[in-house]
């Protein structure tokens, strides 16, 4: 994986997980503790609240990106730009101070005034905000690219028949979406990716987020530093049945795995205790990279099939030699005796075994291919239950 310099602070390539803290100077952005609208206040919340307590960078936005209000046009964020240049003139401690929007007319006016990164809620929706990145040499963080720049986030909005074609379309999943909407308009050397976690549609349900969280090691495949902006999430609040404000607990489990699962960059509101957290995820997360003189020896991030055929895909290698070579071992229980019997009938003319443990349960063992013609065996030879096919085909993805 690529790592990122973000105005000489390291991001991924083996450096520790960086925390960014929120500063709002905006009127409408609904997490009170972190808005400020007074350039002193606001700077000695920076101070205090953020840069004491452990965060590497400071996000701060122009805008609330919450679906509910209006769209500012760059116009209007470019009024409120002098309140977060006043505020980072005033800070006395060390960070890294990034900008929030959707424009590169502001990334520029920012950038040319102090600030010393992007943070891209469109991912590059405005066409002109690679050039800009590149142009002022600026780490860039870049959350899956949406339809426009109205609405940030609403990757499954996207008309991705056109995009990529509509066999594509038909067989893509939501988190499928959200890795080719992050690849939408390209990558800088410097991007961080931001697979989008949050409401930013009516269409985005907690059930996407809990997929894109399952799955967060697929975007590694992407080669650049991943950054979730996890904090308080709904679908972590769904999870607990926990309002926001109860919510702390849930973010920081989260942050753990988040970081485990190979987030580089964690964005919250919570900076001391998501700190904590992020470092213990790192530290128990397995090593997946080693050098011995001048071999490099990296280990794939592969936790299913899927995984693997996308990391063969992005390679040009034939994602069908995932299934081939990737043996398997699935416990299973709740069979029929029936259902039991037809699996150990079914793997005598397969590379495959099935080993009885009880009347209703056993471990089959094989290649992707082999389990997946078991599976459709059931199916067609000997019209097996809904569950049992619904379960190996759920793993087999």
């Amino acid at each position: 994986m690529n790592g990122v310099d973000a105005a000489g602070l390291g991001i991924g390539g083996g450096n520790p997980p960086r925390i960014m803290g929120v500063l709002n100077v905006s009127e409408e952005s609904p997490y009170d503790p972190s808005v400020y609208d007074d350039p002193g206040d606001a700077a000695r919340y920076v101070d205090k609240e953020l840069i004491d307590e452990g965060a590497d960078i400071v996000d701060i936005g122009l805008e609330s990106a919450n679906k509910r209000f209006d769209v500012l046009t760059a116009e209007a964020e470019l009024e409120r730009l002098h309140v977060a240049l006043e505020t980072i003139e005033s800070v006395s401690g060390d960070a890294i101070f990034s900008i929030e929007t959707r424009y590169a007319e502001v990334a520029e006016a920012a950038l040319s005034q102090g600030f010393d990164m992007v943070n891209d809620i469109c991912g590059f929706a405005d066409p002109e905000m690679p050039e800009v990145c590149r142009e002022y040499d600026v780490a860039v963080g870049k959350m899956a690219s949406p339809p426009d720049l109205t609405r940030p986030g609403a990757v499954e909005e996207t008309d991705w028949a056109g995009r990529k074609s509509t066999g594509w379309a038909a067989e893509a999943d939501y988190v499928d979406q959200v890795y080719e909407a992050l690849k939408q308009h390209g990558l800088t050397e410097k991007t961080i990716v931001d697979p989008a976690f949050g409401g930013w549609s009516e269409a985005q349900t907690v059930a996407d987020d809990r997929k894109t969280f399952h799955r967060l090691g697929e975007f590694r495949v992407l080669g650049q530093p991943i950054l979730v902006s996890i904090n308080r999430k709904n679908f972590l609040g769904d999870l607990v049945d926990r309002e926001t404000d109860q919510r702390l607990a849930a973010s920081l489990a989260a942050t753990s795995m988040a970081v485990e699962r190979g987030a580089d960059v964690i964005r919250t509101h919570d900076v001391a205790e998501t700190r904590d957290a992020a470092l213990i995820g790192d530290a128990f997360a397995d090593s997946s990279h080693a050098i011995s003189d001048s071999v490099s020896v990296s280990r794939l991030e592969v936790r299913s099939p899927r995984a693997l055929r996308r990391q063969l895909r992005e390679r040009g290698i034939d994602p069908a030699v995932a299934d081939e070579c990737q043996p398997i071992a699935l416990d299973i229980d709740g069979l029929s005796i029936g259902e039991r019997r037809h699996i150990d009938a079914l793997v005598t003319d397969r590379d495959a075994s099935w080993h009885t443990v009880t009347d209703h349960s056993g471990l089959l063992v094989g290649s992707v291919t082999d389990i997946r013609d078991i599976s459709r065996g059931l199916r067609e030879e000997y019209d097996s239950s809904d569950g049992l096919r619904d379960a190996l085909a759920e793993l087999l993805q």
